[in-house]
């Protein structure tokens, strides 16, 4: 990353050009990413909320939550970090935030190091070029706090970090680097399940690097480390009534759409949109047929890329693990990458909600390193003087392929950030219908699932939510004493929004009371306060 500089006596490091122009490139993409936090962009939602909520218990000490509320297998690693935040300038969506864009300087500085180290060093400094662009789906895969992939991203990364060091003898304290690969790879396995593709393969990267080392206090360490990473999700597990485990519930969710959609819907679903739009190609409602593309070469890449780290492993055959250990690596990557994928195209959601299932597939920037190396390689071998020119040709589609790669990309930012005024205008108006809510002196109202949470965070409960469906009967309350609290009330409010069918419902409950009931109408929302409860499911 630097060369050495004498300087009046001392040896002092200076960063060389790669290492200078991918620092300017990262902190581009953190200062990027950092107006789009303190703006509130993307716009934040009732999910987000309940990672919110959750962050202001555990910050007054009232919960420690495991999982996600209302669920048994979302680790709650992302409410923890906001946590002292929180009890320090108190709740707001900027604050709740912060922690992710430091994940995401940490991501993008670990992927430069292991990017470098296995490739080589403009090649690193174009990897970080193409994580500084943040279209709609990206950024908000990067900066919301919905659980999981922020965190376990850089995780992974580390932990190819150690593994490279360790065979390549950089790293001093051996048994201590061993109990930190396990202890990440349990807090890994807590946050986010996506993840264990990539924990499977990386650990197996250990096993080749440390080989014997294992048999003794270094692998002592490793499980030592991953048991106390894990320990709230083994020990959550262990006292959940049957069938609530996480392996359980997990199974439900995914069984749980009922559609049963051919193989071919599911490829097309899987790479034709939901591979470009996690790479950061398309805007968030969709892909046009040209970066689509990108997704049909997708897999293409992935067998190129392997079928080159098998030829560099095989002539490496016989030299130190040093030497070695960057093919292997570049192999880990490809097959966490196909193993996700695998996984990814399994669901039924790849084709009944692709365009919202893609978010799954951000873990793959973990591996972009290792799937366009291919590119990279023939475009620099086209420029040697000595090839034909069918190597020339080859060379240049490659690098024509890269750069048409992250014009795409740059492109898709540029109109994200265009069409940036709809949602923050989205944005005001729940803050809004938050104060008015306020002003009106309601502190229990019903309301519907995407209302709710961001409305009680909002207000720093001081409101309270409770969920009903579009029948008015309860809905999906993730933190029941919301519920309790909401159902104690002798007189609720009612925010809906305006001819949903939750209003519908209401309206026609309260007849000829209806406009008497209505006391507010904001942002597409209407606020009702009937002077007598409506509980149709009492």
């Amino acid at each position: 990353m630097s060369t050495v500089q004498r300087h009046r006596g001392r040896w002092r490091p200076r960063p060389d050009a790669p290492a200078l122009v991918a620092f300017l490139l990262g902190l581009a993409g953190v200062g990027y990413r950092l107006v789009l936090t303190v703006l509130t962009l993307p716009t934040a939602n009732s999910d987000e909320a309940t990672f919110g909520l959750a962050a202001m218990h555990i910050a007054t000490g009232r919960e420690h939550p495991v999982f996600l509320y209302g669920q048994r297998y979302m680790g709650m690693a992302e409410s923890y970090l906001a946590a002292p935040l929180i009890a320090v300038a108190g709740p707001s969506w900027p604050v709740l935030r912060l922690p992710l864009l430091v994940l995401y300087a940490i991501f993008v500085a670990l992927m430069y190091r292991l990017t470098r180290r296995i490739c080589s060093p403009w090649f690193a400094t174009f990897t970080v070029g193409l994580l500084a662009i943040g279209p709609e789906r990206v950024v908000r895969d990067q900066l919301t706090v919905v659980g999981g992939r922020p965190e376990v991203k850089p995780a992974v990364v580390l932990m190819l970090l150690m593994a490279v060091g360790l065979a390549q003898r950089r790293i001093r304290h051996r048994w201590l680097a061993v109990a930190l690969f396990g202890l990440l790879a349990g807090l890994a396995t807590w946050s986010d399940w996506l993840i264990v593709p990539y924990l499977a393969v990386t650990g197996l990267l250990l096993v080749w690097v440390c080989g014997r080392e294992l048999v003794g206090w270094a692998g002592v360490l490793l499980i030592a480390g991953f048991l106390l990473g894990a320990a709230p999700l083994i020990r959550d597990n262990l006292v959940a009534p049957p069938g609530q485990d996480s392996l359980s519930v997990l199974r439900t969710v995914d069984a749980g759409t009922g559609a049963h959609p051919t193989w071919a819907a599911r490829l097309a679903g899987g790479l034709l949109e939901g591979v470009p739009l996690a790479g950061g190609l398309c805007p968030a409602d969709g892909c046009a047929r040209g970066p689509a593309l990108f997704g049909l070469l997708y897999p293409l890449l992935l067998a190129a890329a392997a079928v080159l780290a098998v030829v560099a492993y095989r002539r490496a055959v016989g030299r130190p693990a040093a030497v070695r250990v960057g093919p292997a690596a570049h192999l880990t990557l490809l097959a966490g990458a196909g193993l996700t994928l695998l996984a990814y195209v399994r669901s039924p959601l790849t084709a009944t909600d692709p365009l919202s299932s893609a978010r799954y597939l951000s873990v793959l920037q973990i591996s972009l390193p290792a799937v366009l190396w291919p590119l990279w390689l023939a475009a620099a071998h086209a420029r040697r003087g000595a090839v034909g020119v069918a190597s020339r040709a080859g060379g240049a589609v490659a690098a024509a392929a890269l750069a048409a790669l992250a014009t795409v990309s740059l492109a898709a930012t540029v109109g994200f950030v265009a069409g940036a005024g709809g949602l923050r205008t989205e944005e005001r108006q729940a803050r809004r219908l938050a104060d008015q809510v306020r002003r009106l002196g309601l502190h229990e109202v019903y309301g519907e699932y995407w209302t709710c949470n961001r409305l009680i965070f909002n207000t720093g409960e001081e409101v309270a939510c409770a969920v009903l469906d579009g029948q008015l009967t309860p809905g999906q309350n993730r933190y029941p004493p919301y519920w309790l609290r909401v159902g104690r009330a002798a007189r609720p409010g009612y925010v809906l929004a305006t001819g949903s069918p939750a209003e519908r419902r209401l309206r026609a409950l309260l007849g000829d009371r209806a406009e008497d009931a209505k006391v507010a109408e904001l942002g597409g929302y209407r606020v009702y306060h009937p002077e007598t409860a409506v509980r149709p499911w009492r």
